[in-house]
């Protein structure tokens, strides 16, 4: 009888799925994780972090089963490294907007900030993409010296919320608090939505990370991703 109990006790542990997950998806991935877990009864782990670590992370040996990154770029790299079991697919299209929790009238409000928060342009897409807006108008010279830099994009939100009040953050991360998410707190960056498609790609041969990742593209994950303010097909 312990044999039995013991054996079931490994094929659960062995069930659990560890998904490296970029910061903007830091509130989606637990409704994703619920749904897929009442359908399926295998957990989904997700450890949080930029796109560009969890990447280097992947190629020293970590033991993530898929990769959700915040842009394509970082999850094609792992293809033709030959590190992954899939090529990469767009899952979601994310929004990038100026953020205050004091709220704004436009986006010339940010020459009244003090300080910035930003995603580290090296490793975090939005934060790249952070730049690129800011270059292309001409403001990136004018701004730097107030930029607070996080590690990612949850992080960044985080200080905007508790440190400078003002930041470039995820559409997606405002879905969870009812009162932010209205056009008084943020101001969408539309044309820049073309440089935010986020990729999936597999990462182990494990049967039930290939559940998960056929799962992001049913119509549960979708909705679910629709609720957080992404695109989808």
């Amino acid at each position: 009888m312990k044999k039995i109990i013991l054996l079931l006790f490994v094929t659960f542990v062995f069930a659990d799925i560890r998904v490296a997950t970029a910061g903007n998806v830091a509130f989606a991935i637990k409704d994703l994780a619920k749904i897929f877990y009442n359908e399926t009864h295998i957990k989904v782990i997700p450890v949080i972090g930029s796109s560009g670590k969890l990447t280097a992370q992947i190629e020293r040996g970590a033991p993530y089963d898929l990769l959700l990154s915040a842009n394509m770029r970082y999850p094609e790299y792992l293809y033709k490294k030959d590190l992954t079991i899939t090529k990469a697919v767009v899952y979601a299209r994310g929004r990038l907007v100026f953020f205050s929790k004091k709220g704004l009238k436009g986006f010339d409000d940010i020459f009244k900030a003090n300080k910035i928060a930003i995603a580290n342009p090296k490793t975090a897409p939005y934060g790249l993409l952070t730049e690129h807006f800011l270059k292309d108008r001409g403001l990136y010279k004018k701004l730097k010296s107030k930029f607070v830099i996080a590690p990612n994009i949850s992080a960044t939100f985080s200080y905007a919320m508790k440190v400078t009040n003002y930041g470039f953050v995820a559409r997606s991360l405002l879905f969870k608090f009812p009162k932010l998410n209205n056009k008084k707190h943020f101001v969408e960056l539309s044309s820049f939505y073309e440089r935010t498609s986020q990729g999936v790609v597999l990462i182990s041969d494990k049967k039930e990370a290939r559940k998960f990742f056929l799962f992001l593209f049913s119509k549960k994950a979708k909705q679910i991703l629709r609720k957080y303010g992404y695109d989808v097909n």
